[in-house]
């Protein structure tokens, strides 16, 4: 944090109102992999709830528990009909090997994407999340998050939401630390009140 402090007059003038976010790490594994799809295109309150629900409903949360639990008990948890899906298909991926987390933490950006998005219910934002909180990779930049988008409209005064591709350019300004990037203008989203 404290080299784009430095380096952003930016970051530096919100740092200085909101101060630092609190750290985003997760164990790397399925239940963080599954917990990404959970919260995917959801707001954080009604992730966390359905998270509670889902690992009291399954008592572990397994790829093993997942399975036998089933779809439609995974929608009683509170998953869409999607999502139960992609939370079995993933463990599926995990029991039959055709996906090997524990590989991933060595292996390069690109290898991650291409063994993660293999999966069905996993995309980009999904595979940069977990490089970013799970594999703790310092440069992953998820321009197509929308909270992400607002966060650099309001940090940088731009008069409106910028597009994907226009957050891929913005996002640029901060390489090689583009992760704490995104983790702090996530923070601004919450904190910065609204332009």
């Amino acid at each position: 944090m404290d080299v784009l402090i430095s380096a952003c007059p930016d970051i530096r003038r919100a740092h200085k109102l909101i101060g630092t976010p609190p750290a985003r790490n997760r164990d790397p594994g399925f239940a963080t992999l599954l917990r990404i799809i959970v919260d995917q295109q959801v707001s954080v309150q009604s992730g966390a709830a359905i998270w509670r629900r889902l690992e009291e409903g399954l008592g572990t949360c397994t790829p093993q528990a997942v399975l036998n639990a089933g779809d439609d008990h995974l929608r009683t948890l509170g998953l869409s009909r999607p999502k139960a899906k992609y939370a079995t298909c993933l463990a599926e991926g995990i029991i039959s090997g055709t996906l090997d987390l524990d590989s991933l933490t060595a292996a390069g950006h690109d290898e991650v994407f291409r063994q993660l998005t293999a999966i069905k219910g996993i995309g980009r934002w999904t595979a940069e999340v977990y490089l970013m909180f799970a594999l703790d990779r310092p440069d992953v930049w998820p321009a197509g998050d929308l909270a992400l988008a607002e966060a650099a409209k309001r940090l940088l005064n731009l008069p409106e939401r910028p597009t994907i591709d226009g957050l891929d350019r913005i996002g640029e300004r901060w390489r090689p630390e583009r992760t704490t990037a995104a983790v702090f203008l996530w923070h601004c989203y919450k904190k910065l009140p609204l332009s």
